[in-house]
């Protein structure tokens, strides 16, 4: 299989915009975001707008763009390339974005015309109301094993009756729909799944809590509920005739292929910031030309991390180019995705360990103790970093 690291002119014209926006605009405000627990709308809606004018197709992600304008706007690598240096900024911000968000995938990759139609056109209007779209497949019991969801779904005339619990479901609570994964019968096990889409509204569906988390806490994280939920039969994701085999699993299962590669990046622009504010800490405070062991032992311990952060770049840029041509990456995103976490993971850690006090201490300027906080889930949603070395296992 070729593999072309040559990226296009644009893509490149588009990084450095986006490089310049996250340094200048989205950086400084990035601590008081955190301390706030979110984005403010305006903002929101300024950056949507900016990124429809730039044609950036990681900011646009939230947008609900078709494929083919994906790949006017650089396809899935561009994607991954705008993400990382939007997380290098600040990696809450992408998840915050107005769109259908991890709802759009399956949506897109198995719902009808018409519910593409339905379901994506409520983002197009960018001047009225901010939207979001949701993602429902995690439940209290239910988070690696995918197969073990126990969110029931029963038919009942023109309507589907759901009842069950999702956890940890970003922008849930704003959404004005949600993708639910739910089960006809879990002794089925993935062949008994369905998805639907959810509208803010429909009678049964309410919002639990909204979680206190330690890290990307600019994010809204929340739990729904579904109590005799009627769903139309009409918000079945691709109709009945989908469901013969183990269509709403796959469903589940490509959504991830297109978002890990995706995650992945988010943790390589965190842990890029971590490891830049550590070489200039050290540039700073140590003489690393002078021949000592310990001054030798920093610059070891800096030359692994770099090394380990680009392995980890060009295996998601690997996994990105395979979806722009077609090929089924399912072990290549899960390859990225186990890589790009650890691989950031251990530049916090380093990086923190490093500065020491300098980098614990959470002043107005310091952002190395934010990142150590966010950095964690990246080895944990989407699939936790032992699920993947399974995926790949497999395969």
């Amino acid at each position: 299989m070729t593999i072309e690291f040559t990226v296009s002119k644009r893509q490149l014209e588009m990084r450095e915009a986006i490089r310049g926006l996250t340094k200048n605009v989205i950086r400084p405000q990035s601590l008081a975001w955190d301390r706030a627990h979110g984005v403010p709308e305006d903002f929101l809606r300024n950056f949507a707008q900016l990124a429809t004018s730039m044609g950036s197709s990681a900011m646009r992600s939230g947008l609900g763009e078709e494929k083919g304008q994906a790949e006017k706007t650089g396809g899935n690598v561009g994607t991954i390339m705008a993400s990382e240096e939007i997380a290098w900024g600040d990696a809450g911000l992408l998840l915050c974005l107005p769109g259908p968000g991890l709802g759009g995938p399956p949506v897109r990759g198995s719902g009808t015309d018409e519910q593409k139609q339905r379901f994506f056109s409520i983002f197009k209007d960018m001047s009225g109301p901010l939207r979001w779209g949701a993602y429902g497949l995690t439940e209290p019991a239910a988070g690696s094993d995918v197969a073990g969801i126990r969110t029931s779904c029963k038919k009942d005339g023109d309507h589907w009756v759901l009842n069950g619990r999702k956890c940890y479901i970003t922008n849930g609570a704003r959404a004005s729909w949600t993708v639910i994964f739910a089960t006809i019968d879990p002794a089925l096990g993935r062949a008994g799944h369905r998805a639907f889409v959810v509208e803010k509204g429909t009678p049964g569906f309410s919002v639990g809590r909204i979680e206190e988390k330690m890290g990307l806490r600019a994010s809204e994280t929340a739990e729904l509920v579904l109590e005799d939920c009627r769903v139309p039969a009409a918000n079945l994701l691709g109709g009945e005739e989908k469901y013969q085999t183990k269509e709403g699993f796959m469903t589940a299962m490509k959504t991830f292929d297109n978002t890990r590669p995706i995650v992945a990046a988010m943790a390589l622009g965190i842990g890029r910031a971590a490891f830049e504010y550590a070489t200039d800490f050290v540039r700073s405070n140590y003489a690393l030309a002078r021949h000592t062991p310990r001054y030798a032992a920093i610059a070891e311990r800096l030359a692994r991390v770099g090394r380990n952060l680009h392995a980890a770049r060009m295996t998601t840029w690997r996994a990105a180019f395979m979806a722009d041509q077609g090929i089924p990456n399912a072990k290549e995103a899960s390859m990225s995705k186990a890589m790009g976490g650890q691989a950031a993971i251990r530049a916090c850690i380093e990086a923190i360990e490093i500065c020491g006090a300098e980098g614990t201490i959470a002043k107005d300027h310091q952002l190395l103790e934010k990142w150590f906080r966010d950095i964690k889930v990246y080895d944990i949603f989407e699939g936790t970093g032992q699920i993947q070395r399974i995926v790949i296992s497999k395969r």
